[in-house]
């Protein structure tokens, strides 16, 4: 299972950035995606998750109306589309995948990419 995380950057307050999580050796449609993100000295955050087979979607408080995740199934692809982001968005952005769990408790998550980080400058 290698799950490869990529689009981070660095982009000005109310801007939009897009990431993606590349999966493979895996049955994707099997498992749900999700998104975590820490920042420097706080506790990792999930923040967003997908279940590929019936694309269920949930969004933390923190992220909702802003950021908006999808699938591309035929490219074994997750996206998280952040719009609006704030310098509280800062943080290494990490994809995870379960075949356990459909929601954002983290230990159920086996899987993990090696994460892409956002800077968001005020």
């Amino acid at each position: 299972v290698q799950l490869q995380a990529s689009g981070g950057g660095l982009v000005q307050t109310g801007g939009s950035l897009r990431i993606s999580c590349v999966a493979s050796g895996f049955t994707f449609e099997e498992y749900a995606i999700a998104w975590f993100r820490q920042a420097p000295g706080k506790e990792r955050e999930g923040i967003s998750c997908i279940s590929i087979r019936d694309d269920k979607k949930y969004y933390a408080d923190s992220v909702k109306g802003r950021f908006t995740i999808s699938s591309d199934n035929a490219k074994n692809t997750v996206h998280l589309e952040m719009n609006n982001l704030k310098p509280d968005d800062t943080a290494v952005y990490y994809c995870a995948a379960s075949n356990r769990i459909y929601g954002m408790i983290e230990s159920f998550y086996d899987n993990w990419g090696q994460g892409t980080e956002v800077t968001v400058s005020s």
